[in-house]
């Protein structure tokens, strides 16, 4: 066996035999890379490029025969294994005829096993390179799980998908023999493991070359690229070069400058690379024939960049955002202020009013929570107009009033008084008293389950799960505007919420000055409620704590043609 790990010499181009061999190789696991190591300059990123030689292409039932191997970073030479190997059967003739080795030439070599811990040495850390990966690792997987090592768990980078992405269209194959004759390389394949190792490495650094015109600077990259499959658009990779590894918000513009889309991200290079390969959104195409320049802002965490996307779709409306045609589609639920009030549908936010929730999707959403007040509450339904001195039950009956679900003054003789009362009811309900308008809903929903009438069963349990949504909404949004000012320690960093509103240091004005929209008060309790463990609060001006009674949550599930529901 021969094994070399030495220093550094001029090029992996001149990986032939003849290294002298330096301390030898201490056996261990191979490492997988971290996310850091993902995001590393490919200079800074050790390769071993990998090839083996078999009795055959089954890793069950053949073995190696030859292993060759080349440490690689920044195209400089670190070490390299060149040994035969003894499989303990028989060599096939066609073998022997494809690839030269015979039984009397392995009979005196090591055992697979005897040359594992080299080899698990130099794959330590690095990432692993060859054409066709998956048939070299599938030997390899094999003779360590037979050995009693575990399977390899080191990134992987296969020139074959390389190529096909990169070269497809200037060569008749994708063999190894073809892209090293198409990019000249010093070493010959000749279907012995080292001189195809060194003739990969070689393809390899061509390939990385081509790349390099994609935007293809780190690991990272190189690992999705043969995901991208000869995108239209993929020219236009080369727009991302300059996107951090780091959470921020991107901004897809036009010739014009105009924003076409805008997005957060945890990682801005990759998320946006993403478009190029598996997003397969319908109008993700159309985004990118039109954009020509993507610009960024590095934000400190998610919260940071969810805050600054909201803030800018609201600004810009961009026409690929369906969130920036969202706020001419919202609804709310609202009480009239009339005589004998009634809830209605509107589109435009109610100012301060208790007995208004919102905002919902779409109408048929905030339709569904009022249905939920209405079952619980006779409230009146119809919407005829009834004056300060009409008196209740001169007009014709509406249809509700007629089959007793609604308390309505046409409907008869109905005091100002006896309805005031119900809509006493109803605004204790939505404030101080849930139980008021759900357990009626309760109710309801078990009766019918219990009379077997389920999809009435599952329309009230729908209704009854949108309306306790819909409070919890406004209860959180009411106790983030009541607190002033909440300093918290977070993952990003000291957050200062005002009147439920986060105000970062780099523009302070800015934000402060924005108006308290809902959306930026569920964005914020939604994230406060999904990092509540990893949030301290440091300081509070005002109120923070409710001294309401929690809401029960319903949880759904079927059980045959059952329904049952958890509280």
């Amino acid at each position: 066996m021969f094994v070399t790990l030495v220093g550094m010499v001029p090029s992996f181009a001149a990986a032939v035999p003849g290294f002298a061999p330096t301390e030898p190789a201490r056996p261990g696991p191979a490492r997988q890379g971290s996310l850091d190591d993902l995001g590393m300059p490919l200079a800074e990123v050790t390769f071993c490029v990998l090839d083996l030689e078999t009795t055959g292409g089954s890793p069950g039932n053949d073995r190696i025969t030859e292993v060759g191997a080349l440490l690689l970073r920044g195209g400089e030479l670190l070490g390299s294994i060149d040994t035969l190997v003894n499989p303990g059967v028989p060599i096939p003739p066609m073998i022997t005829m494809l690839t030269g080795i015979t039984e009397q030439m392995v009979m005196p070599a090591p055992r697979i096993e005897q040359v594992l811990p080299s080899l698990l040495e130099m794959l330590r850390g690095a990432v692993i390179v060859g054409h066709n990966i998956r048939f070299d690792t599938g030997f390899l997987d094999a003779a360590l799980v037979a050995h009693g090592y575990p399977r390899l768990a080191n990134q992987r980078v296969d020139t074959l998908g390389l190529a096909r992405r990169l070269v497809r269209d200037e060569i008749p194959n994708l063999k190894l023999h073809t892209l090293a004759s198409h990019f000249r390389t010093a070493v010959e394949p000749t279907h012995r493991a080292f001189s195809d190792a060194a003739a990969t490495a070689e393809v390899f650094h061509s390939l990385l070359e081509r790349a390099a015109a994609f935007g293809v600077l780190g690991l990272d990259d190189l690992i999705a690229l043969p995901r991208i499959r000869a995108h239209p658009s993929a020219a236009k990779l080369a727009l991302t070069t300059k996107l951090p590894r780091a959470p921020g918000v991107y901004l897809f513009r036009d010739r014009e400058g105009r924003v076409l889309y805008v997005g957060k991200a945890s990682n801005l290079r990759s998320r946006v690379r993403s478009y190029f390969s598996g997003d397969d959104r319908r109008k993700v195409p159309q985004l990118l024939r039109e954009a020509t320049r993507i610009d960024h802002r590095v934000c400190a965490g998610p919260l940071e960049a969810a805050v600054r996307e909201l803030r800018l779709i609201q600004r810009l409306q961009p026409r690929f955002n369906r969130q920036s045609k969202g706020w001419r589609q919202n609804a709310y639920v609202k009480l009239t202020d009339e005589r004998f009030p009634r809830f209605t549908v509107v589109r435009k936010a109610p100012a301060d009013d208790a007995c208004a929730l919102g905002p919902f999707p779409s109408a048929s959403a905030a339709q569904v929570v009022r249905e939920a007040i209405e079952t619980a509450i006779p409230i009146r339904r119809c919407s005829t107009r009834i004056g300060r001195n009409a008196v209740a039950g001169e007009g014709p009956q509406c249809v509700p009033a007629q089959l007793g679900v609604a308390t309505c003054p046409c409907g008869g003789q109905v005091s100002d008084e006896a309805y005031a009362e119900l809509v006493g009811q109803v605004r204790r309900g939505l404030t101080s008293e849930p139980g008021i308008l759900l357990d009626p809903l309760a109710v309801r929903m078990h009766r019918l389950a219990h009379d077997e009438r389920y999809e009435e069963a599952a329309a009230t349990r729908d209704r009854l799960s949108a309306l306790t949504r819909a409070m919890q909404r406004q209860r959180t949004v009411a106790a983030l505007q009541r607190a002033t000012r909440v300093v918290l320690d977070t993952p990003e960093g000291r957050v200062e919420l005002h009147g439920g509103i986060p105000v970062f240091a780099a523009d302070r004005a800015s934000l402060m000055d924005a108006p308290q929209d809902t959306d930026m008060l569920l964005l914020v309790a939604r994230w406060l409620r999904e990092h509540a463990h990893h949030v301290r609060i440091v300081e509070v001006d005002g109120e923070l704590a409710s001294e309401l009674p929690r809401l029960p949550s319903y949880e759904a599930g079927r059980t045959g043609s059952r329904i049952s529901v958890r509280s």
